[in-house]
C-alpha cells in the first residue's frame, strides 16, 4: 500500500490566499478623539474643584442659607431701606463662632449689588476689631476705603468726631447733590468695645441718629453680653436692632446641608457628568460609613465650617482618575480632619521628653489630677531610671531640666500661676494639658520608643 500524498509546500497563488489579519493600530482621528476626551475629562474635574474650593472657603452658602430665612429677610429689608431710602440703621447680628453671621451678611450684600440703583450708590466700609486695634488706625482705614487720602491731605482735626465728620462731609461735594448711603460692617464688634472712651461706636451710633447722612452700622458678634459693654451714651444711641444666629438644625437637615454643599448646580457646563457627580452623591448620603462620619462631626460640632473643612479635605482626592467621591475618601478626610494636634506634637519629643510626660501622667493617676512641680515628676523619673538602669541613660538633671523646659515651651505642661522672679522652677506648681488616651495614641505610633517605656506608661502604678 502507498502511503497517502504528502502536502505539497508550494505556496498558494497571492489571489487564493487568505488574507492575514493585522494588529490594529489607532488612527490618528482615534488619537485625536482620545486626546480631546482626556482634556474635557480634566477640564471637567478642573471646573468641579473650583466651584467646591469657592463654595467651601469663602463665607457664602451655596444656593440657598440654611436655617436662618428670616434672619435674612430682616436684615436685607434693614439695607434696602438705607440704600433706598435714605434711612439710617444700626444692628448687631449676634452668633456663636460658625453661625453662619459673615455668611448672611456676604449673602444679603450679595443680592442686594445685583439691583443697579443699589450698586451704583452704596458704600461699603469693613473693618475688624482683630485688625483695627485703635480708633487712629480705624480711622485711616475707613479713609482709605472711601477713598478721600487726597481730601484729608495734611488737614489736622481736633477730635474723632471732627475728622469723621468731616469724611462724610466729603462725599457731599462734587456732582452729586445728596451723600450716598454708607454701610459700616464691624466685625469682631466686642473688640471696639476696648477701645478708649468707645468713641469710634459713640460717633458711628450719633450719625446714624442724625438724618444728614444716611448711615447704617452693622455689628458681627459672638458676645451674648455685648450690650452690658456698651457706655450709656453709646448704648443710648443704639437702635437696639439684634438678629439672633444659632445652629437649631437636627441631623436630617445636616444630611440635606452636606448634600446640598457637594451637589454641582444645574448650570454646570457637562450636564452629563453633573447628572453623574449628584447621583454618586446621593449614593453617598445613603451609605452608612458615610453617615457614620457625619453623625461624629455633628454630634462634636455643628459648625458648618469644620463640615466645609471635611468636604473640602475629602474632595481634594478628586481626579482625572478618580473622577467621583467615595465613602473611603469622606473616611480618609474625617482621620485626617480629627487628628489631634497637641498628639502631633508628641510625635516629634525625645524619648526623654516621652518620659517625663509619662512620669506627669503617673502623678496625674496616683493624685489624682492634683498639680504637681519639676521635683516630683524627675523624682518619678529617677524611681523609673532605677528599676530599669540597663536600657536607659541616666541623664544629669539639669538636662532634664532643659528638657521639662522645652515642654513648658510646646505648652504640653502650662503653670498654675505666673511664676515670680524668687520662686524656684523646680517647685513651680504645673498642670498637665495631655490626657491618658492622647498620651497612649502617641505612643503607639511613637518611633523606635523603647518596649520599657511603653511598659512603664502602660502600667497601672507609678513605680513605687
Amino acid at each position: 500500500m502507498r502511503p497517502p500524498p504528502r502536502p505539497s509546500s508550494a505556496r498558494a497563488p497571492a489571489s487564493l490566499r487568505e488574507p492575514r489579519m493585522q494588529p490594529m493600530k489607532p488612527s490618528a482621528m482615534s488619537k485625536r478623539k482620545l486626546r480631546e476626551s482626556s482634556a474635557e475629562s480634566a477640564e471637567c474635574i478642573s471646573q468641579v474643584q473650583k466651584i467646591l474650593r469657592e463654595r467651601f472657603c469663602h463665607h457664602c452658602a451655596a444656593g440657598k442659607l440654611f436655617g436662618m430665612e428670616q434672619q435674612y429677610r430682616h436684615l436685607l429689608e434693614l439695607l434696602r431701606r438705607t440704600t433706598v431710602h435714605g434711612e439710617s440703621n444700626s444692628a448687631l447680628v449676634i452668633g456663636p463662632r460658625g453661625s453662619g453671621k459673615s455668611a448672611l451678611l456676604n449673602h444679603v450684600l450679595k443680592d442686594l449689588r445685583e439691583v443697579e440703583q443699589v450698586r451704583e450708590n452704596l458704600l461699603e466700609v469693613h473693618l475688624n476689631g482683630l485688625l483695627q486695634t485703635n480708633d487712629n488706625v480705624a480711622l485711616k482705614e475707613i479713609t482709605r476705603q472711601l477713598q478721600l487720602e487726597n481730601v484729608v491731605g495734611d488737614k489736622v482735626f481736633g477730635s474723632f468726631a471732627e475728622n469723621l465728620a468731616f469724611l462724610l462731609e466729603a462725599l457731599r461735594k462734587g456732582d452729586r447733590t445728596s451723600s450716598c448711603p454708607v454701610l459700616f460692617v464691624l466685625d469682631e464688634f466686642d473688640l471696639f468695645v476696648h477701645h478708649k472712651n468707645q468713641s469710634l461706636l459713640y460717633n458711628l451710633f450719633d450719625i446714624s441718629q442724625s438724618a444728614q447722612t444716611p448711615v447704617t452700622v452693622i455689628g458681627l458678634t459672638c458676645r451674648q453680653d455685648i450690650l452690658e459693654l456698651l457706655e450709656k451714651r453709646v448704648k443710648s444711641r443704639f437702635s437696639h436692632r439684634q438678629i439672633y444666629l444659632m445652629n437649631s438644625f437636627d441631623f436630617k437637615q445636616y444630611m440635606k446641608i452636606f448634600k446640598k454643599q457637594l451637589s454641582l448646580p444645574a448650570e454646570f457646563p457637562d450636564e452629563s457628568f453633573a447628572q453623574k457627580w449628584n447621583n454618586n452623591v446621593q449614593h453617598l448620603s445613603e451609605d452608612k460609613a458615610v453617615q457614620g462620619v457625619l453623625q461624629r462631626l455633628f454630634q462634636h460640632t455643628k459648625d458648618l465650617r469644620s463640615l466645609h473643612s471635611l468636604l473640602m479635605l475629602a474632595s481634594s482626592a478628586v481626579t482625572v482618575h478618580h473622577p467621583l467621591l467615595t465613602a473611603a475618601d469622606l473616611q480618609e478626610a474625617s482621620r485626617q480632619h480629627s487628628t489631634d494636634s497637641k498628639a502631633n506634637i508628641v510625635h516629634g519629643l525625645s524619648v526623654l521628653e516621652i518620659c517625663l510626660i509619662i512620669a506627669m501622667k503617673h502623678l496625674n493617676e496616683v493624685y489624682d489630677g492634683e498639680p504637681f512641680n519639676f521635683q516630683m515628676v524627675y523624682n518619678e523619673f529617677q524611681k523609673f531610671i532605677q528599676r530599669k538602669a540597663h536600657s536607659m541613660y541616666n541623664f544629669e538633671k539639669p538636662v532634664v531640666m532643659k528638657a521639662f523646659e522645652h515642654l513648658l515651651q510646646l505648652e504640653l505642661v502650662q503653670p498654675l500661676e505666673r511664676p515670680s522672679a524668687r520662686a524656684q522652677r523646680e517647685f513651680l506648681l504645673l498642670r498637665l494639658l495631655l490626657d491618658s488616651s492622647q498620651i497612649m495614641d502617641a505612643l503607639q505610633v511613637y518611633p523606635n520608643c523603647p518596649t520599657d517605656v511603653k511598659q512603664w506608661a502602660t502600667s497601672s502604678l507609678s513605680w513605687l
